[in-house]
């Protein structure tokens, strides 16, 4: 199981490692730009999980007014210098601290899955409670459902764990919590080279394997 408080840790240590990995462009900036284009001028949006800052943070500072929220102090940091025109807020996700309808979007890139299982649909709920009505959410997930730990992550000596409750769970939850899913694809393994690499096991056992990551985007119905 997930331990959220080691998987911080884990962040902390690991946080220039992570950095170098992460691409400042690459097919996620795509599909973030194609995100923010099928909004109505957005002004706050929130980027829960921000990590060190690039590449969605920083995108999203161009032209909304952005959040970035990540429990890591370590990766916050790095954030800081990364996306200065944006703010920068430590906390948990299945908790935000935030007021209800803060947010015209909030986005979740590869954060989601390392929550425990148990508490994914209370992150979801929390989406819902800081966006206005009619707000989005750009959510990314595995495709199938997957539990794990690399005892030596991206070679760093570190060990991370995921917990990941796959795509069809997730859009039940979505839809429970208020949302419309108004689309969602799967993604190919390049979308996310530093996850995908990270986890241990078959791709069989793992997710799809031409496509193991999905992308919601979802609008919240409820008032």
């Amino acid at each position: 199981m997930v331990e959220r408080d080691a998987v911080r840790r884990s962040y902390d240590e690991l946080a220039p490692v992570y950095a170098a990995k992460r691409s400042d462009d690459g097919p996620g900036t795509r599909v973030l730009k194609r995100f923010l284009g099928s909004l109505e001028d957005p002004e706050r949006v929130l980027d829960a999980g921000c990590g060190q800052g690039t590449p969605v943070l920083s995108r999203l500072a161009e032209t909304t007014t952005a959040v970035g929220l990540d429990f890591s102090r370590e990766q916050l940091g790095l954030a800081t210098a990364n996306a200065p025109e944006a703010g920068h807020v430590q906390g948990d996700m299945t908790a935000l601290p935030f007021e209800r309808s803060a947010f015209d979007a909030v986005v979740a890139y590869w954060s989601l899955i390392h929550v425990p299982l148990d508490e994914h649909r209370a992150v979801i709920d929390d989406f819902a409670r800081v966006l206005r009505p009619g707000g989005r959410l750009l959510l990314c997930e595995g495709t199938n459902a997957w539990t794990g730990e690399n005892p030596d992550w991206l070679e760093s000596g570190v060990e991370m764990a995921w917990e990941i409750a796959g795509a069809e769970a997730t859009r039940d939850q979505l839809q429970e919590a208020g949302f419309a899913v108004l689309e969602e694809w799967g993604v190919p393994e390049e979308f996310a080279d530093d996850e995908e690499e990270g986890k241990d096991g078959d791709d069989s056992e793992n997710g799809d394997e031409d496509h193991p990551w999905t992308f919601f985007v979802a609008r919240l119905e409820r008032d």
